[in-house]
């Protein structure tokens, strides 16, 4: 079994070199960039930067759902009939919103080894314990971006008429499938522009995450800028593909609103 596991990922690594739109037979650094500090193999830093796009795209998508999963309960919760539930939602948003990105991925990558060691010394487990730099960030990132989209979900709720649930009662629809049915579908198309605009901001703030040994883009191209001295050109370099990310982002945000409204208008 674990042969059959180790051919399958030989034959993905395999493909993936193939499409690779930096590296590979018809990426941008091997056309581009041949005998430079961009080229790629041991001769230059372009695959190292490439790793390093291709760990802050990851992060970045791995959190989104993280983020939105958390926020939209957050927003259920600041809308409870519960006073202890609109209290603790409120206190969540609150600190999360409040204490600086970084500090919350200290406090999450530092404070959970610390928290394991604790619960694994009480086990009998002496050993250390190193928490993943990627799930650690994914995890910061996550709670920061659920604290502000909790919000921009709560103005969305706000702006579906309470009539629309009344409906579902009306058609004798369960409150899920009211939620699932009749209110998810306009809560996308309504908080689609903010979700947009903290999306952004995630993609941004996937470069604290160098600080804690990541090898994303800033990382990959602080290295590179400190080895060979030419600071300018590896920065300018993660600039450019922040922006690609950003545009990326942009055309595919772009297109779901389209649909979002041509799937309104079709109604």
């Amino acid at each position: 079994m674990s042969g059959l596991f180790a051919g399958f990922y030989s034959i993905l690594s395999w493909i993936g070199s193939i499409v690779d739109p930096f590296c590979g037979p018809v990426g941008v650094f091997t056309w581009l960039a041949p005998g430079t500090l961009l080229a790629c193999g041991d001769t230059g830093w372009g695959d190292d930067i490439a790793h390093g796009f291709v760990i802050t795209a990851s992060l970045a998508i791995a959190t989104l759902p993280v983020g939105l999963l958390i926020g939209f309960f957050i927003a259920l919760g600041k809308q409870s009939e519960e006073r202890t539930v609109r209290l603790a939602s409120n206190i969540y948003t609150t600190i999360f919103r409040g204490l600086p990105e970084l500090l919350t991925l200290f406090i999450v990558y530092y404070g959970l080894q610390i928290l394991v060691q604790q619960l694994l010394a009480s086990l009998g487990y002496d050993g250390p314990v190193e928490i993943n730099a990627f799930f650690a960030g994914m995890i910061a990132l996550g709670v920061v971006f659920s604290a502000y989209c909790s919000e921009v979900l709560l103005s969305a709720f706000k702006a579906i008429p309470h009539g629309q649930y009344e409906a579902g009662d009306a058609l004798g629809l369960h409150r899920g499938r009211t939620m699932r049915l009749i209110i998810l579908p306009q809560l996308v198309r309504i908080a689609l522009p903010g979700l947009g605009n903290l999306w952004m901001a995630l993609l941004k703030d996937t470069a604290l995450v160098s600080v804690v040994g990541l090898t994303d883009i800033l990382r990959q191209t602080g290295i590179a800028a400190r080895v060979t001295k030419q600071a300018f050109e590896f920065y300018g370099v993660a600039c450019v593909l922040f922006l690609i990310l950003a545009m990326i982002s942009s055309i595919v945000f772009s297109y779901i609103e389209r649909r979002t409204k041509r799937a309104e208008m079709g109604r």
